[in-house]
């Protein structure tokens, strides 16, 4: 048996289970992508309106073999069995590459940043700090985020397995909007596996040149989606700018929800009644435990309880992260020095670039505490969008006064961290590299708060 036929024999265990909704755009495993046929023939070009796969028929794209750029990062030897890395080759040999301005898992989309029947209006959208928004804006933005929990996605899927060693027990099932997006972040961080033994050091998401860029994506994907859903071009994602703030001054009813001496947020909070999608830290060799076994964790978080990480980043931290050059120095992961990504990540220290320290990123997670200093769940924690917009905010800083662009992402041997592999787990392909340039080219910039 050839290697195609092992890959058709495996698939053929996978099952999907359907429902009605409606949503769309780009994310991880499109649900018609996820047929025995599809699996069988690891093709994943879906038609368009047209009737044709990708739209070719109207040119807005054309079904491509070989998916990837790069099979491997420089370096890297075929000694992974991880079914992400290289992505989507464990899954598919061919996907859909769109033309021009057109996107999405059948090119039936615009890329992000354009709209129009043709895709070829240019939009550029504001984000604010969430406390820049008015009465009606705040709102709007908390009953999106209900809707988005509450709509199940019409376009795609999520996986789900009991043992990531063993095939069989895969299967993909139904997830709301929101939880498409927090399984997307769940998926991407597990440990990486090598040789069937798992590599806690190493994931997607993390600890590499890839970090900034991977959640700048994320971020685009949920946004779109909420576009789509809401049918409000205009909406945008707040962020939270915490920089010196003495406690979480959105951690109210108001906002994003007070919580009890336990950590559990108000029963008058918006978020109340959130659950996550997945279970946390002690399922390494499962994706999504919970998703089919019912049991699904509360929402709880515990502002500045941890005795290590009770203040949150100073103004001098971030402006101190700000002064590095190099986007990113060897050895790429979370012992570089004088990097900015490994600083803005939070773990150097962001005034002397070497001593090891718990800042930036990492510092806020566990400064929220409980989902969200639960990496695996973090996203789960609405909390999540507003931290993670910030960050991308100071990443956008870094590109507007570096000029960083392409160019300037490093060649690397940290497996799915490579310049020219697939950003885990996106259709289409977006290449890590591709998604450092400046916001506006994605269609949104940030307002100015707080003197930056």
């Amino acid at each position: 048996m050839n290697s195609r036929e092992k890959a058709s024999s495996v698939m053929l265990g996978l099952w999907i289970i359907l429902a009605l909704s409606f949503s769309g755009v780009q994310s991880q495993f499109p649900r018609v992508c996820t047929t025995k046929e599809a699996f069988q023939t690891k093709v994943c070009c879906p038609t368009w309106t047209d009737g044709s796969a990708c739209g070719s028929r109207s040119g807005r794209g054309q079904c491509r073999n070989w998916v990837a750029f790069s099979s491997f990062a420089k370096g890297q030897l075929p000694i992974y069995n991880d079914d992400r890395l290289d992505w989507p080759r464990h899954y598919y040999d061919s996907t859909c590459e769109c033309f021009g301005n057109y996107g999405g898992f059948n090119c039936g989309y615009c890329k992000y940043g354009y709209t129009g029947k043709k895709c070829d209006q240019k939009k550029t959208r504001v984000r604010k700090e969430i406390r820049q928004l008015s009465f009606t804006e705040r709102k709007r933005f908390f009953g999106y985020l209900a809707l988005a929990k509450t709509t199940f996605s019409k376009d795609y899927v999520v996986l789900t397995t009991g043992d990531r060693h063993h095939r069989d027990t895969y299967r993909f099932v139904d997830a709301s909007i929101y939880e498409v997006f927090s399984w997307i972040h769940y998926y991407s961080i597990k440990p990486i596996m090598v040789n069937s033994t798992l590599d806690p050091r190493r994931n997607y998401a993390h600890r590499g040149p890839a970090f900034p860029g991977w959640h700048r994506l994320g971020l685009m994907f949920f946004e779109r989606e909420v576009q789509h859903m809401t049918g409000d071009e205009d909406f945008a994602l707040p962020y939270y700018d915490w920089r010196g703030e003495q406690n979480c001054s959105i951690c109210t009813n108001d906002y994003m929800g007070d919580n009890d001496v336990q950590g559990y947020l108000d029963p008058y909070s918006h978020f109340y009644n959130w659950r996550s999608i997945c279970s946390g830290y002690n399922y390494p060799d499962a994706y999504c435990p919970g998703a089919t076994d019912g049991y699904q964790e509360r929402l709880h978080r515990k502002p500045g309880a941890d005795p290590l990480a009770n203040t949150l980043p100073s103004f001098q931290d971030v402006e101190n992260t700000l002064k590095w050059r190099d986007f990113d120095t060897p050895p790429y992961d979370s012992t570089a020095t004088r990097s900015f990504r490994n600083i803005l990540e939070g773990f150097m220290n962001p005034q002397d670039g070497v001593t090891d320290d718990l800042n930036i990123h990492n510092l806020v997670h566990l400064y929220m505490g409980g989902t969200m200093s639960q990496v695996p769940i973090s996203s789960s924690d609405p909390m999540f969008l507003l931290h993670h917009n910030f960050i991308d905010k100071i990443y956008e800083v870094w590109i507007q006064k570096y000029k960083g662009s392409p160019k300037v992402y490093p060649e690397n041997n940290e497996p799915g961290q490579g310049p020219n592999e697939c950003s885990t787990p996106y259709f289409p392909c977006w290449r890590n590299k591709d998604l450092l340039r400046p916001s506006t080219d994605f269609g949104y910039k940030f307002s100015v708060y707080q003197g930056m």
